[in-house]
């Protein structure tokens, strides 16, 4: 069994927001693998399902980014699994918009929501960085990941998440370099 948790902010109003691309990715797993209905559990929005042979339990905490590991935490608790366990699916600035890579452990480059998923259950989760890229200067970051993806990236958004979707069943064999060079190919 495996966690995966899509890290974003709750509510209508940050749907679309780039900070929230990891509740996106989260939304076409849930549909493409036909996830069961959404529930509220552990803080946060729980749906399971399989993809392959793994058991994945979908979550979206909705305690907000800044207090994201909290649930994060208690799901890990009550199945009693380790942060090895844990995929994390978030935006990155330090990427080029619509790239995507996986890494265990790390830093939280200031991120927040991995800043608290971090201080819950530990660096050594399995981290999907989905690139957002960078708004030029660090006084803009704020109102950039908090600002909504613009007309003209919907398509290639779309074709992004459609293909984390795609090629998931990688992840969930824990085959990260395959799912890269998968998601490469797709996105090129």
């Amino acid at each position: 069994m495996q966690i995966w948790v899509g890290l974003g902010n709750p509510g209508p109003q940050y749907a679309m927001h780039r900070h929230n691309v990891g509740f996106m990715a989260a939304d076409v797993i849930a549909d493409l693998y036909r996830f069961s209905p959404a529930k509220k559990q552990f803080q946060g929005w729980v749906q399971e399902g399989r993809i392959g042979q793994e058991k994945i339990v979908l979550l979206k905490p909705a305690t907000f980014m800044n207090e994201s590991g909290r649930a994060v935490g208690e799901a890990m608790r009550f199945y009693k699994l380790a942060p090895e366990d844990v995929t994390v699916f978030h935006d990155e600035l330090d990427l080029a918009p619509m790239k995507v890579k996986v890494k265990r452990g790390g830093g939280n480059a200031g991120h927040n929501g991995l800043r608290s998923t971090d201080a819950h259950i530990g660096p050594d989760f399995r981290r999907v960085r989905i690139g957002i890229g960078h708004p030029g200067h660090k006084d803009r970051v704020h109102g950039y990941v908090l600002g909504n993806f613009h007309k003209s990236e919907m398509d290639a958004l779309a074709d992004m998440l459609g293909a984390i979707g795609a090629e998931a069943e990688w992840l969930a064999k824990g085959e990260d370099a395959y799912f890269m060079n998968e998601m490469a190919k797709r996105t090129a």
